[in-house]
This record gives C-alpha cells, sequence and structure tokens, in this order.
C-alpha cells in the first residue's frame, strides 16, 4: 500500500493511538498529501502542533470537531480518501456513570462518521474496537460492540460505492493516557500500587503494533471483518512486581464494569472466524465468497468449533522481566527497579 498522494483523516487524531499513527505516516509516506486531525480538544491540538510544525509538515491540517457532529463530520471529510475512527469515551467506569454521554459519542458518533463517509468521496474506514466489545459486560464494552455491528452493517448499504469499512479489535495499549502501566509507574513514588483484584489479567500491544494492524486494514481489508491480533496477556500482580517490587500491593475491589479476564473473541463468533499468521478476522456472518477468498489469498484456517481468545486463557503471557524490558523499550529507557 502506498499512502503517498493520498488524503487520511484521524478522528480522536489527538490520543495516544492518533499521535503515533501520524508520526509513522509522516515518516514513512513523506509524499502524503493531506493527513488531517480531527479532535474536540483545542489544547491538545494546540500541543501536538507544536511537536510537529507546520513548516516541516505542510501535509498536517488541524480540524477541531466532535464526532457528535454530523455536520462537521461531513466538512471534515470533503476530498479525504481514508478515515481511521479512533475517537471514543473510553473509561470503564465514567461510562458507567455517564452512561448517555458514552452512547452519544460511541454509538450516534458512529453513525455519523458512516453517513459522513458514505456521503464524500472516502473509500477506506477502519474503526477501532476494543475487547471489551466482545461479550461486553460494562456499558463501555456494549457501546463499542454497536459501534462494531454499525461498522459491519455499513458494508451491506453502500451500493455501488467504492468503500469498505473494517474493524480492529485488540487489548490495552502499552503506554496509552490512563491506561494501568502509567498509573502504576506513577503510583510507585509514594510505596503504594492499588489493585482492583488479584487475579485479573489483561491482554497488550504496543502502540506500534496497533499502528501496524490499522495499516494492514487500510490495505487488505474486504469490508466488514474485525481484525484481532495474536498479543501476550499479562498477569497483574506480575505487572505489579515488575513495577514496584518494593511497594505495598493494596487491594482495592474490582470497579463498575470491571472484568477479571478479558476477552476478543466470544465463542459465539467461532463459525465465522479464521485464523491467520499474525491473528485471527472475524468474517461476516455467512460470506462464503470473503471466506473462501481469506483461503486463497492468505491461507487463513477455520478455529476449531467454540474456539474463544480470552486474556485469561492466552497461550502466551509475560514474565515479569519482559514487562520491565518492555516498559524500558516503549515508556521509559531509564525505568529500573
Amino acid at each position: 500500500m502506498d499512502l503517498n498522494g493520498k488524503s487520511i483523516l484521524v478522528t480522536g487524531g489527538t490520543g495516544s493511538f492518533g499521535q503515533h499513527f501520524v508520526r509513522t505516516i509522516l515518516e514513512r509516506w513523506p509524499k502524503v498529501r493531506r493527513l488531517v486531525i480531527f479532535s474536540r480538544d483545542e489544547q491538545k491540538q494546540f500541543q501536538m502542533a507544536q511537536g510537529f510544525p507546520a513548516e516541516k509538515y505542510p501535509a498536517l491540517r488541524y480540524f477541531i470537531g466532535d464526532v457528535r457532529d454530523a455536520d462537521r463530520l461531513h466538512r471534515a471529510f470533503q476530498n479525504v480518501d481514508y478515515v481511521v475512527h479512533a475517537a471514543a469515551m473510553k473509561h470503564v467506569h465514567i461510562a458507567e456513570y455517564n452512561p448517555v454521554e458514552c452512547i452519544k459519542t460511541n454509538v450516534y458518533g458512529a453513525q455519523n462518521v458512516i453517513t459522513a463517509a458514505l456521503d464524500t468521496n472516502v473509500t477506506r474506514v477502519v474503526a477501532l474496537s476494543t475487547d471489551k466489545a466482545s461479550a461486553p459486560i460494562n456499558l463501555y464494552g456494549a457501546t463499542k460492540l454497536c459501534s462494531d455491528k454499525l461498522f459491519i452493517a455499513a458494508n451491506n448499504f453502500k451500493g455501488d460505492k467504492d468503500i469498505r469499512f473494517s474493524i480492529v479489535r485488540y487489548g490495552n495499549v502499552m503506554g496509552s493516557n490512563g491506561s494501568v502501566i502509567p498509573f502504576f509507574l506513577k503510583q510507585r513514588s509514594s510505596g503504594e500500587l492499588t489493585i482492583t483484584e488479584p487475579n485479573m489479567t489483561r491482554f497488550n500491544i504496543t502502540l506500534s503494533d496497533g499502528v501496524e494492524m490499522v495499516l494492514r486494514a487500510l490495505s487488505d481489508a474486504k469490508g466488514g471483518e474485525i481484525f484481532v491480533p495474536k498479543i501476550p496477556s499479562y498477569r497483574i500482580m506480575d505487572l505489579a512486581e515488575a513495577v514496584g517490587p518494593n511497594c505495598e500491593k493494596k487491594i482495592v475491589g474490582i470497579r463498575p464494569g470491571e472484568k477479571i479476564h478479558e476477552e476478543m473473541i466470544n465463542p459465539g463468533d467461532a463459525p465465522n472466524t479464521v485464523e491467520l499468521d499474525q491473528g485471527y478476522a472475524i468474517l461476516p456472518s455467512g460470506d462464503q465468497r470473503m471466506r473462501d477468498a481469506y483461503v486463497r489469498e492468505h491461507g487463513a484456517r477455520p478455529v476449531e468449533s467454540g474456539f474463544g481468545y480470552s486474556s485469561g486463557d492466552n497461550k502466551d503471557f509475560l514474565d515479569i522481566e519482559t514487562i520491565r524490558q518492555l516498559i524500558r523499550q516503549h515508556l521509559d529507557p531509564d525505568f529500573s527497579v
């Protein structure tokens, strides 16, 4: 895939993913025509512009707007080729206490993105999902499941337009805003780490790997897939030991809407799931032509009946020393214990 000469828009572009995605595009495709950062936070846009100065990166555009605002999206999507939808309310406990606000952004906002893409000349849309969308027990996960369904269904009413909607679903992004590793790193100076549930496990993916997944989806998606990576898990107590071996580990109890283990593929999705070398793809139900194409073009293999993919049952777990190495590599080169 060559993105030189293309116009790309990222909703939620000032977030952790958005900034890493933008940096990757600018380094890899220096002749990209336009790269639009669409977000509602003017302060974050101002700060991001300091790291990506206009005189050095003339393709960059900063567009203040909210995915709740359909008209603003429609204006922003003019002459855009590819859209990456990363904007969302993402904090589980905040969504539990502000449910309607979460629905407005994650569900209605998703539909606004779809409508704006269909009404303009956009040809590819990749939406970021979450492990919490699989068999959700919290409102955030439920809204992202609704969002996933909307993007999948959008392929059914595109008519003769050359546009494909697909989804990338992955677990906790290492070092992203509000995630547990930076939280522990900040807490450890106090000598105490707060842990909600000692048996908890989580998937782990780096920002770089998340960006590469999205780029593969932009290149390869046929429309309607949910792409899931093969990534490791960690145990929350191993993470706590890796970050603060001398800290007190205070158990505070599970928060509203939290799961002990996260899931990216529910066993109910197994009949539509195929295994790829780098992950899995949940294909649209009953689309035999797409399944045949994945077997032919990517060597896809059907998964076993009842297959599920959970952070607790994962075959690949990070040990304590590997977690420390990843922190040094991706978050803090001076990290030590």
